[in-house]
């Protein structure tokens, strides 16, 4: 079982993101504050279960946290800033929309740019350690992929409904035969030209 938290103190929100090795489509990062006293045995890194259970999951966390936030950067963003400093950016839009300001912050990774002197611990398969992450995990995950479901409708030859923007074969294969579209990240399509993936 994943621990509750790794400060056992102070009020602690843990962060994560999703859809950072995608082609198209934002973004997402989520910051989940939890009770200390909250125990769910299923929640766990959003990858390790599955799609059906990432949804179960987000209900209880919705319904169980002290606070949570799920926030975003565009592909037009992640364009002009670079795919980390985006998702930085996406997690310090999470912060600011928190009601409830964390004493320490726990980040999924390596990477984090400090926010408004709050103390923070970045930690390395954080999702699989601790449950705040995991649970942020889970609801980055479940809203990108909302986000994507709806762009599926007006862009149907990406199948974006089942790729959320991924490196498929079959999303590559569309934008050989489509081209871009405005939500595809346009610096990565030049990383996969010069990696002869199309």
């Amino acid at each position: 079982m994943l621990k509750p938290s790794y400060n056992e103190t102070l009020l602690e929100a843990g962060i994560d993101e999703a859809g950072r090795g995608c082609l198209a489509g934002p973004v997402f990062a989520a910051a989940v504050i939890l009770p200390r006293n909250l125990m769910l045995d299923d929640i766990n890194d959003s990858k390790k279960i599955t799609e059906k259970k990432r949804y179960e999951l987000r209900e209880i966390i919705i319904k169980h946290a002290i606070d949570y936030a799920v926030e975003y950067s565009t592909n037009e963003e992640i364009d002009k800033l670079n795919i980390l400093r985006a998702t930085i950016l996406a997690m310090h839009r999470c912060l600011d929309k928190l009601k409830v300001k964390p004493d320490f912050i726990i980040i999924d990774g390596n990477k984090f740019i400090p926010y408004k002197n709050i103390p923070y611990k970045t930690i390395v398969k954080g999702d699989s350690l601790y449950m705040n992450i995991a649970a942020a995990s889970i609801l980055a995950k479940t809203y990108r992929d909302d986000y994507m479901k709806n762009l599926h409708l007006k862009y149907p030859q990406y199948m974006w409904n089942e790729n959320k923007g991924y490196p498929t074969e079959s999303h590559i294969k569309a934008i050989e035969m489509y081209g871009l579209t405005p939500y595809h990240r346009k610096s990565f399509h030049l990383k996969c030209q010069q990696l002869r993936l199309f």
